[in-house]
């Protein structure tokens, strides 16, 4: 069918000039810092951080194109030491045969261990290769300080939908290295469809392509129409790499949007993690720490409306137990807020961790034993329920170092209104004392 074969329409189809490169155009306009670099020639160690299919190792051999360098790509997932010794070897060996300047792209860096990391450094420093890193995890966890400290950090975004049409638009045009000799016809409406399941990934936009094509060649036509485009897109998924950046930056989105009491947007993000396949244990533990962390006190209720959808999620599995998940983020959404207990519970365990071993008080120590009775264990307790409205006012519970400490203060919402007034009167009968 095509002129190559051998080759995927993904890779034919990779842009020969920046001019050409799709998208990024916060880095790689006129004027930009990256594009002006690499435009006249000065190169410098640098990180590709973003989602796969936004062109991170085409930007890599455009930039050694354009700078008149050597290109030198090892794949983390593949390579070791021996393979960095190896690559360094071909970089001097470049540079003093040649007197030409190396590039060595590393895709998947975050894979490497520190050591790895550590073995570009002082070949980084003295010249022999610039360093070029892909990797789709957040650099500041994945990367070593000193590797950073030596390299720019660009961050590559999605492909809009606007991207992924001019894409597709010249991959349909193009004769010599697209479609564009197999006279492929797609209503608009289908190309939106192939744009928006590639969700911002152009290899992906090109593989789905790829297969329809060849799916429509097989049924004796050049169309891809509705019909064909349900066959190729029916499998899709969204992007969403477990426990990788984007895994935390939506479960970050959905806790702030409940904290911020905002029902809509907290089903959104709850509907987006759950659309990509993300454990629904892992997703009911979250909804519960939201309850106690945002609202607390302010609503009690929330609690256990988030356990009993837990339970309800772990009984009735997926896709009914979804729904549960989805009743516990709106009620939470609309909850009156509160993080008095969450701050309380802060300070308090700062204390306990720096304030040592405190002895307990005398009086707040049981007495099973004569010895213990002896040692005035108990003496001189106030049992509360027999003290006016069961209050013993003045008493103190704290060792004697933190004596009059106060974690716990509770907001003008919700529940913690009245149990602020109930506080506040407590302290005035303490006041009598």
């Amino acid at each position: 069918m095509f002129d190559d074969l051998t080759k995927p329409l993904a890779d034919r189809m990779r842009p020969k000039s920046l001019d050409d490169f799709a998208g990024q155009h916060h880095i790689l306009k006129p004027g930009k810092p990256l594009y002006e670099a690499v435009a006249s020639g000065r190169l410098h160690s640098m990180i590709f951080w973003g989602p796969p299919g936004t062109g991170k190792t085409t930007l890599a051999r455009l930039i050694a194109q354009h700078s008149d360098a050597e290109f030198i790509p090892i794949s983390a997932v593949l390579s070791g030491v021996k393979e960095i010794r190896a690559a360094v070897s071909d970089a001097k060996k470049i540079q003093l045969e040649q007197h030409r300047r190396t590039i060595l792209f590393v895709d998947e860096v975050h894979r490497f261990n520190k050591s790895q990391q550590d073995a570009f450094l002082p070949h980084v420093e003295d010249g022999t290769v610039y360093f070029v890193g892909a990797t789709t995890e957040n650099p500041s966890f994945a990367l070593n300080n000193a590797l950073l400290s030596r390299a720019r950090v660009y961050v590559l975004n999605s492909l809009t939908s606007e991207d992924l049409m001019l894409v597709l638009d010249k991959t349909l045009s193009d004769s010599k290295r697209g479609l564009g000799s197999l006279g492929i016809e797609m209503a608009a409406a289908v190309k939106q469809q192939f744009a928006d399941a590639a969700d911002g990934d152009a290899r992906r936009l090109l593989n789905l392509l790829e297969i329809a094509v060849e799916l429509a060649a097989a049924k004796g036509g050049a169309t891809i129409n509705e019909s064909c485009a349900r066959e190729v897109l029916s499998g899709g998924v969204r992007r969403f790499d477990n426990q990788g950046e984007e895994f935390y930056n939506q479960i970050s989105a959905l806790h702030k949007s409940v904290r911020g009491s905002s029902p809509d947007a907290s089903l959104y993000w709850l509907c987006r993690m759950l659309d990509a396949g993300c454990d629904l244990a892992y997703l009911a533990r979250r909804i519960v720490r939201m309850a106690s962390e945002d609202i607390g006190n302010a609503d009690p209720r929330a609690l256990q409306i988030a356990i009993n959808a837990w339970e309800a999620q772990e009984r009735l599995g997926s896709p009914e137990g979804e729904l549960a998940l989805a009743q516990a983020v709106v009620y939470l959404a609309c909850a009156p807020k509160s993080n008095a207990v969450y701050m309380a519970y802060n300070a308090a365990m700062r204390d306990a961790r720096q304030s040592g071993s405190l002895g307990v008080p005398v009086h707040l120590r049981n007495a099973p034993t004569k010895l213990m009775k002896s040692l005035d264990y108990g003496k001189e307790y106030r049992y509360a329920h027999d003290e006016p409205e069961a209050y013993a006012a003045g008493e103190n519970y704290f060792p004697e170092p933190l004596t009059g400490t106060c974690y716990y203060q509770p907001v003008d919402r919700g529940l913690e209104i009245k149990i602020r007034e109930k506080l506040r009167h407590l302290q005035e009968l303490d006041k009598e004392q």
